[in-house]
């Protein structure tokens, strides 16, 4: 019962995993935000091209 009861009060690995899920989430949202920016500029990147004359 001690061992359990000892178990559930440590909290050395819970910060880790607190900064981990935070690391996580940062990435995501810089994954998200660098995909709809690189999608403007194709966007933006397409159509100087084709004002240029491109095809």
């Amino acid at each position: 019962m001690k061992a359990i009861k000892r178990f559930f009060k440590d909290e050395e690995g819970v910060t880790a995993i607190e900064y981990g899920l935070i690391a996580a989430g940062i990435a995501i949202a810089i994954v998200a935000i660098v995909f709809a920016v690189g999608t403007q500029l194709n966007t933006k990147f397409d159509s100087v091209y084709k004002c240029l004359g491109g095809t």
